[in-house]
C-alpha cells in the first residue's frame, strides 16, 4: 500500500479459516445475547448489586472507546493540523472507530438492565449527570462518524448504479442523490471533522469523571482528581498507536504494503503524547503520595505495575530508539503494548481497582459475559474486514492477490 495508492476495494479471498473462526465466536455470543433476554443479567453474568459493571463496560465500553480514538487524532493530523500525507490512513482509522463505536453502544443495550429505555437520554435531559454528558457525546459522535464515512460509500457507487429490470428507471435518480450528497459534504464535511474532535475529547474525559463519585471504591493507585485528564491523555496517546496496530494486521493479513514510509513518522507524534501521559500519571502519583502502595503485595499494586511497566515506560523507550522505529516488527510490539497498556487500565479502574467496601464476594466474569465480548470483538473485525474488501477503504498498490 502506498502513501499516493488510491483507495480501492482490495482483491482478496474473503472466506478464509480465520473468518470461519470469527464467525464461530459470533454465532456462539448471540446465543448468549438471546439467554440474557430470556433469562436477564443475572443469567449470563456474574453481576450483583455491589458490582453494577463488569467485563462489558470495562472492555466492551471504556476500552472500546479508548482505542477508537485513532478517528479522531488521525482525522485532526490530517485535516485540521494539514498534514495531508497522513490521509492514507484516515480511512481505515475512521473504519475503526465507526465500528468502535457502534459496538460500544451496542455492548450498551446489552449491558443496561432496562435495554429498552437507552433512548431516555435523548429526551429526559439531566444536565449535572457526567454520564448523560457521554451518553449524548457519544450518540452524536456516532452519527457524526457515519456521516464522516459516508463519503467512501457514495465513491464505490457513484457512475455504477444499474439496476435490474424495471427499477432501472430509478438509475438516474439515484445517481442524482449521490452527486448531490457527494457535493454537498464536499463543502459541510470540515464541520462534522472539527465536532468530531471536539466530542471525542469530551466524554472520553467524561468517561474518567464517573468514577470521581467513587472514592471509597476505587483504589488510591487510580483514584484521583485528574482522572478525566488521564482518561483523555492516554486515549490521545492510543491512538496513533491503534492505527498501526490496525494496519499493521490489515496490511499483513491482505498482502498490502506495511506503509512504514507513513507510520514510522506518526509514532515521532506519539513519543510526545505518551510522555505527557506518563509524566502526568507519575507527577499526580509523587504529589498525593500513593506510591507507598506500589509494592505491598496486592492485586491492585502488580496490576498497576504491569499497566506502567508495561504498557507506558517499555514502549516510550522503544519508540525513543529510531532503529526500532523503523523495524515493522519492533514498532507493532511497541504500539500493542501502548494500547493494551490503555486496556488495562480502563480494566484496573473499573474492575480490578473497584472494591465496593461493603461487598460480600468478589467479581470475575462469566462464561456468558466473555462470550458476548468476544462475539463483538469478532463482529467488529468481520465487518472491518467486509469493508476493507468491498469498499475503498484501504489502498491496494503492491497487493499479492490471495488465490
Amino acid at each position: 500500500m502506498s502513501a499516493h495508492a488510491k483507495p480501492a476495494p482490495i482483491e482478496a479471498r474473503f472466506w478464509t479459516p480465520g473468518v470461519f473462526v470469527m464467525v464461530a465466536f459470533m454465532l456462539t455470543g448471540f446465543l448468549f445475547v438471546i439467554a440474557r433476554y430470556i433469562g436477564g443479567l443475572a443469567a449470563v453474568t456474574n453481576l450483583d448489586d455491589a458490582h453494577p459493571w463488569g467485563l462489558w463496560i470495562g472492555i466492551d465500553v471504556a476500552t472500546g472507546v479508548a482505542l477508537a480514538a485513532g478517528g479522531f487524532t488521525t482525522a485532526a493530523l490530517a485535516h485540521i493540523f494539514g498534514r495531508h500525507q497522513y490521509e492514507t490512513v484516515t480511512r481505515p482509522a475512521l473504519l475503526t472507530a465507526m465500528l468502535g463505536y457502534t459496538f460500544v453502544s451496542l455492548g450498551l443495550v446489552v449491558d443496561i438492565g432496562r435495554s429498552w429505555a437507552i433512548w431516555h437520554p435523548a429526551v429526559y435531559w439531566q444536565g449535572d449527570s457526567v454520564l448523560f454528558e457521554v451518553a449524548m457525546c457519544v450518540m452524536i459522535y456516532l452519527h457524526v462518524l457515519y456521516i464522516e464515512f459516508i463519503p467512501i460509500v457514495v465513491q464505490h457507487f457513484k457512475g455504477k448504479i444499474s439496476l435490474p429490470g424495471r427499477l432501472s428507471i430509478f438509475d438516474d435518480v439515484i445517481e442524482g442523490l449521490l452527486g448531490l450528497t457527494d457535493r454537498i459534504l464536499d463543502k459541510v464535511m470540515w464541520v462534522f471533522i472539527i465536532a468530531g474532535v471536539v466530542l471525542s475529547c469530551m466524554h472520553q474525559s467524561g468517561l474518567g469523571s464517573l468514577m470521581l463519585i467513587a472514592p471509597t471504591k476505587l483504589h488510591p493507585l487510580w483514584y484521583t482528581p485528574i482522572l478525566p485528564l488521564l482518561f483523555l491523555t492516554s486515549a490521545i496517546a492510543a491512538g496513533y498507536p491503534m492505527v498501526v496496530f490496525e494496519t499493521t494486521l490489515a496490511t499483513s493479513s491482505l498482502g498490502l504494503d506495511g506503509e512504514m514510509d507513513i507510520l514510522t513518522p506518526l509514532t515521532r507524534v506519539t513519543i510526545f503524547l505518551l510522555g505527557i501521559y506518563m509524566g502526568i500519571k507519575i507527577g499526580d502519583m509523587v504529589v498525593r503520595g500513593t506510591y507507598v502502595y506500589l509494592l505491598d503485595g496486592t492485586v491492585q499494586s502488580k496490576a498497576f505495575l504491569v499497566e506502567m511497566l508495561v504498557g507506558v515506560i517499555i514502549p516510550w523507550f522503544m519508540l525513543l530508539t529510531p532503529g526500532l522505529r523503523h523495524s515493522r516488527r519492533a514498532l507493532f510490539i511497541a504500539c500493542t503494548l501502548i494500547i493494551s497498556g490503555v486496556a488495562l487500565n480502563r480494566i484496573n479502574v473499573f474492575l480490578v481497582g473497584y472494591q465496593p467496601p461493603y461487598a460480600e464476594t468478589s467479581y470475575f466474569p462469566a462464561i456468558g459475559e466473555m462470550a458476548i465480548t468476544a462475539g463483538f470483538i469478532s463482529a467488529l473485525i468481520f465487518i472491518y474486514k467486509v469493508c476493507v474488501t468491498y469498499l475503498p477503504v484501504l489502498s491496494p498498490q503492491d497487493q499479492e492477490v490471495i488465490p
